[in-house]
């Protein structure tokens, strides 16, 4: 577009390549990015009779059910501790980034009038609901506690990686939301296939089961998902029964942050396009 006058001639281009994302940019709309994830709790829990109880309803009564087959009819080892408490510590996580990668995959389409009418960062949109998530693991958690101490079960010192697992899992589901969501706005296919992607990814992270159910030669599969080593450490740090296995989380850490990387710039190589789509 270009603007004339009578002592000047501005032209304003579109910034091109992928590596110059403005972090400036970013910096100074991010109150915007609380506001839509602000929004999306809002918009969730808009004219529901529970509230934000269904944040503590659908973690619960999935550990009762996995208690009652995997810890009761099928005997799944839960590392020496309760299995109830131990399904639970990893449906917490797991939670999480599922609902968290649920919305920010289909968040582009979601906001297309958004997209089309007003200008903000197009990383926001993804990230929002990840940020928004958060707020239903924090009530979540709150059963945990109840359970932990009905078990009698403490954290240990390594309690303060806490929010550095919660932060590698939030940029986990962000990337993925940045990769699915930009693909979700050619090919709309990505809303059938990611429930299925979804329910195949639970039972290839340690969930409902320890990582030691598996054989040495075979437990370095599971380490190449990602939620394997923060599912791991999450309950190492929660329930204060194993060391934390940092050779893990250090593997979840870098396949993480490849993913969240790789996830920005596809974002950023394919947005020129968005509003043309959708």
């Amino acid at each position: 577009m270009t603007e004339q006058s009578s002592d000047f001639e501005l032209v304003i281009r579109p910034r091109y390549g992928i590596f110059d994302l403005n972090w400036k940019e970013i910096v100074e709309y991010r109150e915007l990015l609380f506001f839509l994830a602000l929004r999306e709790i809002k918009i969730r829990y808009k004219q529901t009779l529970m509230g934000a109880s269904w944040a503590i309803l659908q973690p619960f009564f999935t550990m009762i059910i996995f208690t009652l087959i995997f810890g009761g009819v099928a005997k799944i080892p839960s590392e020496g501790i309760p299995y109830p408490v131990f399904s639970y510590s990893g449906l917490l996580l797991w939670t999480y980034f599922h609902t968290s990668l649920s919305s920010s995959s289909g968040s582009l389409v979601a906001n297309s009038q958004i997209l089309s009418k007003v200008y903000l960062p197009r990383i926001f949109l993804p990230t929002a609901p990840c940020l928004a998530h958060l707020v239903d693991y924090v009530v979540a958690f709150s059963i945990l506690v109840l359970m932990m101490l009905y078990f009698q079960l403490l954290p240990t010192a390594s309690v303060i990686l806490l929010p550095a697992i919660l932060f590698l899992t939030l940029l986990l589901a962000s990337g993925m939301g940045f990769w699915l969501s930009s693909i979700n706005v050619k090919y709309r296919d990505v809303q059938f296939a990611l429930p299925f992607f979804i329910n195949l990814l639970l039972f290839i992270s340690p969930v409902i089961y320890p990582t030691d159910i598996l054989g040495e030669e075979l437990r370095w599969i599971l380490f190449l998902n990602p939620l394997t080593g923060l599912i791991n450490a999450h309950r190492a740090v929660l329930l204060g029964y194993t060391p934390v296995d940092y050779i893990g989380l250090g593997i979840a850490a870098v396949i993480t942050i490849v993913i969240f990387i790789t996830g920005v710039l596809y974002l950023r190589k394919t947005e020129k396009y968005f509003a043309d789509l959708i």
